[in-house]
C-alpha cells in the first residue's frame, strides 16, 4: 500500500533530541525552542513567534488575545478543520460561516463582506493547501470595519501572498507542525504575533497566566498569576525535532514541489474529462506543495475512485466536511446555502504526498486515476 503520508526523519532529529535530554531541560522554552523562535523571526521577518503544543492551541491563544466573549461573532470558512472555529466557540463566540470561492476551497471575500455586522469581532481565514487567500480583499474589509484578521496558516509554512509570508499579514498567524505537514514535529504549532500590542500578554497567556517569561528575563523580581492562560508551551524535545526539520527546509520544500509538479503534469496530459479539475494557483500566491488534490466530477465518482485506488494499493482520502452541516452545528446555521463549500466536501480528493514518495509511485497513481476517470466517461 502506498500510504497517504509518511513522516520524515530528515537528519539531526534524534541527535538533537538526545542533546536536549543531555542538557537537563526538556520542558518548554529550552535551547531548541529558542533556536526555532530565532529561525522563524529571521527567516520570515515575523515580529514575534511563540511555539505551542499545536496549531489548535495557537488559535485558542489568538481568541483569548482578541478578548472574544459570549455574543461576539466570528466569520470563518465552513470548509476547514474544526480547530479553526473551536478556539472561538470555547470563548462563547457565534460562528458565522462563509462560503469558499467557486474555483478554490479558500474563503470568498465577497461573501465575507455580506456577513459583517456590528457584532463581528474577528475574521478567520484558512490558507487551504498552503495557497493564499485573497489577502488584499480581506485586509481591506479588516481596515474598513476595524476587524482583526487571524490567518490559520496550518498548511502554509513557507508560502507567500505576493511577497509577504503567509501568517505575517493579519493580526495573528497560526501554524501546525503535525506529522502530516511539510515541516513536522509529530505534534506542535506556533503563534505569530504581528501587532506589537499583543506580545506581552501573549507571553503571559502561554505561561498559565503568569509573568514567568518577564521573570526569567530579569524584568520582575518574582512571577505571579496576572491574567487568564493555560499551559501552551511544547516540550523542548518537540522543538529539537522541529529544529532539525527547519535545517532541511529548503531540501524538503524542493522535493515536495517536484512531486506536486509531476502529479500536475501527468494528470493534465492524461485526463480527457472536462469535469475533472486540477488545483488552481492564483497569480498572487506561491505554492508550498503542502497538498496535491483533485476535484472529481461528483460524490459518486470520488467514492468509486477512492475504492479503485485502494484496491490498487493507494491510500487517497477526502478532506473536510462542511462545518455548517455538522452534527454540532445543527440548528445554529442560518440556513444559507454554502454551495461551494458543499461542492468541495463532496468532490475533493487528496493524493499521497510525502518526501519519500518516488517518481515510479507517482506515475503509478496517475496511471490508475487517468485510466479509471477516462473509462468512466
Amino acid at each position: 500500500m502506498i500510504p497517504f503520508n509518511k513522516p520524515l526523519l530528515s537528519g539531526n532529529e534524534l541527535a538533537y533530541i538526545a542533546d536536549t535530554v543531555a542538557c537537563g531541560k526538556i520542558s518548554g522554552d529550552g535551547k531548541y525552542t529558542k533556536k526555532c523562535h530565532d529561525f522563524f523571526e529571521k527567516e520570515y521577518g515575523f515580529k514575534k513567534v511563540l511555539l505551542t503544543t499545536s496549531c489548535t492551541d495557537a488559535l485558542e491563544m489568538a481568541a483569548i488575545l482578541l478578548d472574544i466573549k459570549s455574543g461576539d461573532e466570528v466569520i470563518a470558512p465552513s470548509y476547514t478543520f474544526v480547530s479553526t472555529v473551536n478556539a472561538f466557540v470555547l470563548r462563547g463566540a457565534k460562528i458565522v460561516f462563509a462560503d469558499s470561492t467557486s474555483d478554490h476551497p479558500n474563503i470568498d471575500p465577497d461573501h465575507v463582506s455580506k456577513l459583517i455586522t456590528p457584532r463581528t469581532k474577528a475574521i478567520v481565514v484558512v490558507h487551504y493547501a498552503g495557497v493564499a487567500c485573497d489577502m488584499d480583499a480581506i485586509m481591506d474589509l479588516s481596515k474598513k470595519f476595524n476587524i482583526p484578521v487571524v490567518e490559520d496558516a496550518a498548511q502554509a509554512i513557507d508560502s507567500y501572498y505576493k511577497d509577504r509570508p503567509l501568517g505575517s499579514i493579519g493580526a495573528f498567524g497560526t501554524f501546525s507542525f503535525h506529522e502530516t505537514k511539510n515541516i513536522i514535529a509529530g505534534e506542535g504549532g506556533m503563534l505569530v504575533i504581528n501587532d506589537e500590542k499583543y506580545i506581552h500578554r501573549a507571553e503571559i497567556i502561554r505561561e498559565k497566566g503568569t509573568n514567568r517569561s518577564s521573570f526569567f528575563r530579569g524584568e520582575v523580581a518574582k512571577y505571579s498569576w496576572v491574567d487568564i492562560g493555560s499551559s501552551f508551551l511544547p516540550s523542548d524535545i518537540i522543538a529539537a525535532y522541529l529544529y532539525a526539520q527547519l535545517e532541511n527546509k529548503n531540501k524538503i520544500q524542493e522535493k515536495r514541489k517536484e512531486i506536486w509538479q509531476l502529479y500536475y503534469d501527468n494528470l493534465k496530459i492524461g485526463i480527457i474529462s472536462p469535469s475533472f479539475r486540477l488545483p488552481v494557483l492564483p497569480s498572487y500566491s506561491t505554492n508550498n506543495a503542502h497538498m496535491f488534490y483533485i476535484v472529481c466530477e461528483s460524490l459518486n465518482h470520488r467514492n468509486n475512485l477512492i475504492k479503485h485506488l485502494k484496491d490498487s494499493g493507494v491510500h487517497a482520502v477526502f478532506h473536510y466536511l462542511s462545518l455548517h452541516t455538522s452534527e454540532y452545528f445543527k440548528g445554529k446555521h442560518t440556513g444559507e446555502c454554502l454551495k461551494n463549500s458543499d461542492f468541495f466536501t463532496d468532490t475533493l480528493l487528496r493524493l499521497p504526498l510525502y518526501y519519500d514518495l518516488d517518481n515510479t509511485e507517482i506515475d503509478f497513481i496517475c496511471e490508475k486515476i487517468i485510466k479509471y476517470t477516462n473509462e468512466s466517461n
